[in-house]
C-alpha cells in the first residue's frame, strides 16, 4: 500500500551462463558475465551515484557522477558503461571520487532553479537525492553568469509539462523514445552548453512526433517532465498494483494515490506484459472513472420514452428480476438472456453466464468476441485444440520473420507495438499484409521487407498462394509435421494447396499483389530459423475469418513454426479481457474452459455444483438474438459493460431489436448508446473499484485490485449477485476469491489457479495445472492439446465476399482503430484523449478524392447498400485506390450505419472489414445521423431531473 519506490540498478540485467568474480568495496560479488559495475555494486546495496543511467535503459556514461576506481586501471572509469571482469578490484568511494563527484554535481546544480521547497517534484527528484548522496552544500558559481534558468515552459500536451529550466541534459528522455518506445520523437538540439531536449526540429510537444507514452516522463530525474495530475495536486503518498482496462496488452500499473484519488498511473517494472512501459492510454487515459457523466443510482422506467426515475438498488434489481420472471411467463424460457462484458472482470463474466445458464435456465449468452475474435476460437480450436494465442509477448524479441495480418500494433496494441519494433530495429524482418499503410510498414529505423498490399476480403487467397510457394518449392519442415501432426490431413492439404488455382500468378488477379511479391514472402517466412504471425480483427472480421486463422495455423505448422519462444500464431486481442471474457464460458455453446454444452460429463460436472439442471442445447448468438427480438420471440436482455448499439454492425437492425424488446437492463457506467434504449440502468463499477483479473491476449492471468470504493455502492460481480438471488437463484459468494476458487474447480486450464499463486507470482499465462503449476507462456510445447495430441490440417477454398463492388459501389470500406482512442470510445472520449481524435475521418486516396472534387475537411456521404452517414474526408496515400478507411470510436460517426449483414460461415463475426460504398461530397449529415441525434438529445433530457 505505502510508496515503496522500485529498487534501479542503474542498468538493464545480462543474462549469461558465464559468472564473473569481482571485489567491490572489500565485499566478494558474483556477477553475469556482461553486467556493469555499477549494476555489480547494487546488488549487495551499494548504490554509486548516478543521474543519466537508470536500469530501464542502456548505459549512456554522461553525467560522470558514477566514476570509480579499479586497481591497475587508468583513470576513473563511469560504472555504468564499464563491465565486470574476472578478479577486478573496484573502490566507489574515497576522498578522491568524493571530490570529483561534488565538482561534477556542483556544475549541475549552478544552472538548476533552487525551488525545491515550492517544485512540483516535492522531493521526488534524483538530481536532489544524488546532491545530498554527493555531500554538496555550497555552490560557488556565480548566479548571475550565462543559465538556462528562465527558458519557457511548454505546457502543450494535456497531461505533463515540459519545463527545460530544470532540465539537466542527461537523455534520459531521449533515450526512453528511442529504446522503450522506438518513436525517436525526441533529440538533444546543439552542443555543449547549448544543449537542450527538442521534440523533433524544436516543436512543441504536441506538434512533434511524440505518442505522449508518459516514456520521457518516466525516465525523468528531475521535474523538467512532470504530470500536470502532480503539480495539480501534489506527490501520492501510497500505491496498489492493478492492470490497465483498455487493449489486450494487459499491462500492469501502480497506481498512485491520495486518498481514494489517483495521481498518476505508473507502468510497473515488474509487469510481465509491459516490463516499466505504457502508452497515452493506460498511463494517462484513466479520469473517465471519476467523470461528471459516470451514472452512480439505479434508474427504471417503463418505456423508453419515459423520464428515468432514481431509486434504491433493492427497488432496481427487484424491478429488473420481476420483469425477466413475467417476460418468461409471457415467452416461454428462452425469451431472456444476456452479454457478458469483455472490460470486465474474469470473476464477473463468469457470475453472469452462471446467472443466465443456473437462473434464467437457458444458454442464451455471448460476449462481444462473437463480432471481433470469434473466429479466433473456432479456427484455432480446430487445429491446434485450443482457442487462444501460443506464445508469451516477449516470445517476439527472438523472432527473425515476423508476420503481422490485419493488426496494427502500433495503435491497437502499443506497448506490444513498441517490443516489436525494438526486435525489428536489432535486425528481425517483417512482412506486413494489410490494404492499408500502417505505420510499422515504414517507421524510424523501422521497414517491412514486403508490404502486401491485398485488396480487403481476399486474404483467403493470400494465405493460400503463400501455402503453394512454401509446398511446391518443398519449404516444408516434414519431420515436425510427421512428428506433430496428424499426417493424413497433412497429406490431404498438401494436395489441395499444391493445386494450379492457388498459385500466386492466379492469386495477383485476385488480391492485387503481383505474384513475384507473393512468392518473395512466402520464402522469407519459410526459411526463417523462428517465424512469427500476429494478427488481428483484418483476420477475423470477414465471411471467411474462421477460414483464414485456419489458413494460418496450416502454415505454421507446415514450416514447424510452433512451440518454441520466437513463432506461433499469435492473435492481438482488442479489449482489456476479451480473451478472459471467452475462456469463462460466454458463447452460448461452450461452458467455462470451452467445452461444449452438448458434452454429458461436462454438463453433469456444473449441474452437480451449481445444484440446478442445465440445457444441452446451445443458445442463441448476439444476431440470433436481434432476429429473435424483431420477430418478438426474444423480449429480456441484461447487458454488462458492453455498448452494442453503437459496437455491432448494420446498427439500424441493432436499434430497432432493442426497441422492440420489453425489458433491457444495461449495467454500465455511463449512459452509453445502449443505454439509451434501456429500462432499467445498474451503475456498473470502473477497474479502479473493482478486485478480480483480467487474462490478456498471451493467457496472462493478472490481478485487478481496488483502489478506491465504486462510486455506486457495488462492484458488478456484486450486482450480478443480487440480481441472480432475487431471480431464485441462490448466490452468495463474499470475494472474488471464492469465485476464482470455483473456476479453477469446475476448469482444467485453471485448476492451478489462486489468488494467493497470482499475488506470489505476480501473474500467470494459463494452463496452470499439476504439471504446469506455475503456467505456460509457450503453448503446444510437446504436444497440441486436442484430443490425440496432433495438429490438423484443414482445407480452406477461398470463396469470394458476396460483398463486391459495382458501379454503384464501386469502392471498398475498411476500418480499424487509433493509438488515442479505444473502441467505442465511452472512456477515452471523456478524457482529454480527444485532443488527438475528435472525430472520425474517412481516409481517401487522392485518386478517388480527385474524381469525386473532395478536399480534406470535405463532408462527405458514405453509402452502402445498408445504409448511409456522413464523415468529413482526409486525403491520405496510406489507403490505395479503391479503399477507404475509417474509425469507429464515435456514435455519432454512424460507422456501422453502413456495414451490413454479412458474417463468418462459423461464428456469424460481422464482415466489418468488407463494404462496397459509393462517396459523394455532401453539405450536411445523413439523414440517420439527423434521426439519431433528435433521439439522443431526447434521451439525455430524459435523464435529467425532473
Amino acid at each position: 500500500m505505502s510508496m515503496n519506490k522500485e529498487k534501479d540498478y542503474g542498468t538493464p540485467a545480462k543474462e549469461s551462463e558465464q559468472l564473473v568474480n569481482l571485489e567491490i568495496d572489500g565485499f566478494q560479488v558474483v556477477a553475469p558475465a556482461g553486467t556493469s559495475v555499477m549494476r555489480a555494486a547494487a546488488s549487495i546495496g551499494i548504490d554509486i551515484p548516478r543521474l543519466c543511467a537508470t536500469d530501464s535503459l542502456e548505459p549512456f556514461g554522461s553525467c560522470r557522477l558514477c566514476v570509480v576506481e579499479i586497481k591497475g586501471g587508468r583513470g576513473m572509469p563511469a560504472s555504468c558503461t564499464t563491465p565486470v571482469a574476472e578478479g577486478m578490484v573496484v573502490t566507489t568511494q574515497n576522498q578522491r571520487l568524493a571530490d570529483v563527484r561534488r565538482g561534477v554535481m556542483e556544475l549541475y546544480i549552478s544552472d538548476h532553479p533552487l525551488d525545491c521547497l515550492t517544485c512540483s517534484a516535492n522531493g521526488d527528484c534524483e538530481l536532489q537525492d544524488m546532491a545530498g548522496a554527493v555531500g554538496l552544500r555550497e555552490v560557488r558559481y556565480n548566479p548571475l553568469g550565462e543559465n538556462h534558468l528562465n527558458a519557457a515552459k511548454d505546457q502543450s500536451n494535456p497531461y505533463f509539462t515540459f519545463d527545460p529550466s530544470k532540465c539537466i541534459v542527461c537523455s534520459r528522455c531521449v533515450r526512453a523514445c528511442e529504446e522503450t518506445q522506438g518513436t525517436f520523437a525526441l533529440t538533444i538540439d546543439n552542443r555543449g552548453f547549448a544543449s537542450k531536449v527538442s521534440p523533433s526540429q524544436n516543436q512543441a510537444f504536441m506538434d512533434s512526433e511524440c505518442v505522449s507514452c508518459g516514456a520521457c516522463v518516466q525516465a525523468c530525474p528531475t521535474a523538467t517532465l512532470m504530470e500536470k495530475s502532480v503539480i495539480e495536486h501534489g506527490q501520492p503518498e501510497h500505491e496498489i498494483v492493478t492492470t490497465c482496462a483498455y487493449c489486450g496488452v494487459g499491462c500492469s500499473f501502480r497506481a498512485e494515490m491520495k486518498g481514494d484519488q489517483v495521481i498518476r498511473m505508473v507502468p510497473h517494472k515488474d509487469g510481465k506484459a509491459n516490463h516499466g512501459h505504457s502508452c497515452v492510454k493506460g498511463r494517462f487515459a484513466f479520469g473517465y472513472a471519476t467523470h461528471k457523466d459516470r451514472i452512480t443510482k439505479p434508474m427504471i422506467r417503463k418505456s423508453i420514452k419515459d423520464h428515468w426515475q432514481e431509486v434504491s438498488w433493492e427497488e432496481a434489481i427487484q424491478y429488473a428480476s420481476s420483469e425477466l420472471k413475467r417476460i418468461q411467463a409471457k415467452y416461454g424460457r428462452d425469451s431472456i438472456g444476456g452479454i457478458t462484458s469483455s472490460r470486465c472482470t474474469n470473476e464477473e463474466t463468469y457470475l453472469v453466464q452462471k446467472l443466465i445458464r443456473a437462473g434464467f435456465g437457458n444458454n442464451n449468452v455471448d460476449t462481444c468476441a462473437r463480432v471481433c475474435h470469434s473466429p479466433t476460437g473456432y479456427g484455432l480450436k480446430q487445429t491446434f485444440g485450443e482457442s487462444s494465442g501460443t506464445q508469451n509477448f516477449d516470445s517476439v524479441m527472438k523472432a527473425d520473420v515476423i508476420m503481422v495480418i490485419g493488426a496494427n500494433p502500433t495503435d491497437g496494441h502499443p506497448v506490444f507495438g513498441s517490443l516489436m519494433k525494438k526486435r525489428l530495429r536489432q535486425g528481425a524482418k517483417l512482412i506486413v499484409v494489410d490494404p492499408r499503410e500502417i505505420d510499422l510498414v515504414k517507421s524510424p529505423h523501422v521497414q517491412a521487407s514486403h508490404h502486401l498490399k491485398l485488396k480487403p476480403g481476399t486474404n483467403v487467397a493470400l494465405i493460400n498462394a503463400l501455402a503453394h510457394v512454401i509446398v511446391t518449392e518443398n519449404l516444408l519442415d516434414e519431420r515436425f509435421v510427421n512428428e506433430r501432426c496428424d499426417v493424413a490431413s497433412y497429406v490431404r492439404w498438401k494436395e489441395f494447396i499444391a493445386q494450379p488455382h492457388h498459385a500466386p500468378e492466379v492469386a495477383e488477379s485476385v488480391t492485387g499483389i503481383l505474384a513475384g511479391e507473393i512468392r518473395a514472402a512466402a520464402r522469407l517466412y519459410a526459411g526463417a530459423e523462428n517465424a512469427a504471425i500476429y494478427y488481428g480483427l483484418g483476420v477475423t472480421e470477414h465471411s471467411q475469418g474462421s477460414t483464414m486463422v485456419i489458413g494460418i495455423a496450416n502454415l505454421a505448422m507446415a514450416t514447424g513454426n510452433l512451440g518454441r519462444e520466437g513463432v506461433g500464431v499469435n492473435p492481438l486481442r482488442g479489449q482489456n479481457n476479451v480473451q478472459g471474457s471467452c475462456d469463462m464460458g460466454s458463447f452460448p455453446h461452450e461452458f467455462p474452459g470451452y467445452r461444449h454444452v452438448s458434452d454429458n460429463a461436462t454438463r453433469q460436472l456444473f449441474e452437480q455444483d451449481w445444484g440446478v439442471k442445465l440445457q444441452s442445447e446451445p443458445g442463441l448468438r448476439i444476431p440470433n438474438m436481434f432476429d429473435a427480438a424483431s420477430d418478438g420471440t426474444f423480449m429480456g436482455l441484461y447487458v454488462e459493460g458492453e455498448d452494442i448499439a453503437q459496437s455491432d454492425p448494420d446498427i439500424q437492425h441493432v436499434h430497432h431489436a432493442l426497441r422492440s424488446m420489453e425489458c433491457v437492463i444495461v449495467q454500465d457506467l455511463f449512459l452509453n448508446e445502449t443505454a439509451k434504449f434501456a429500462h432499467v440502468f445498474l451503475p456498473g463499477s470502473s477497474f479502479l473499484e473493482k478486485n478480480g483479473t483480467f487474462t490478456n491476449a498471451e493467457r496472462r492471468i493478472s490481478p485487478v485490485r481496488k483502489v478506491m470504493a465504486p462510486l455506486g455502492g457495488y462492484e458488478d460481480w456484486e450486482v450480478t449477485q443480487m440480481l441472480a438471488n432475487a431471480m431464485g437463484y441462490p448466490m452468495n459468494y463474499s470475494h472474488p476469491s471464492e469465485i476464482m476458487e470455483e473456476i479453477a474447480r469446475l476448469t482444467p486450464t485453471f485448476s492451478g489457479v489462486s489468488y494467493e499463486k497470482i499475488d506470489r507470482l505476480g501473474s500467470i499465462q494459463w494452463p496452470c495445472t499439476a504439471d504446469a503449476p506455475e503456467g505456460t507462456p509457450t503453448m503446444h510445447a510437446d504436444q497440441f492439446m486436442r484430443d490425440n495430441g496432433k495438429g490438423l490440417f484443414m482445407l480452406t477454398e477461398y470463396v469470394a465476399t458476396q460483398e463486391r463492388v459495382t458501379p454503384k459501389f464501386p469502392l471498398i470500406l475498411t476500418t480499424g482503430r487509433i493509438l488515442s482512442q479505444y473502441n467505442v470510445g465511452a472512456q477515452t472520449r471523456r478524457t482529454d484523449n480527444v485532443v488527438w481524435h475528435a472525430e472520425d475521418r474517412l481516409e481517401i486516396h487522392p485518386h478517388d478524392a480527385e474524381d469525386r472534387g473532395i478536399e480534406t475537411g470535405d463532408w462527405v456521404g458514405i453509402k452502402s447498400r445498408a445504409g448511409e452517414t456522413v464523415l468529413r474526408a482526409l486525403i491520405t496515400d496510406r489507403v490505395q485506390p479503391g479503399v477507404v478507411y475509417t474509425t469507429f470510436h464515435f456514435p455519432e460517426s454512424g460507422a456501422n450505419v453502413i456495414t451490413t449483414d454479412n458474417s463468418d460461415w462459423a461464428t456469424n463475426c460481422p464482415e466489418y472489414k468488407v463494404t462496397a460504398v459509393q462517396v459523394t461530397k455532401v453539405n450536411q449529415t445523413s439523414e440517420w445521423q439527423q434521426k439519431y441525434h433528435d433521439f439522443s438529445e431526447q434521451q439525455m433530457e430524459l435523464l435529467a431531473k425532473e
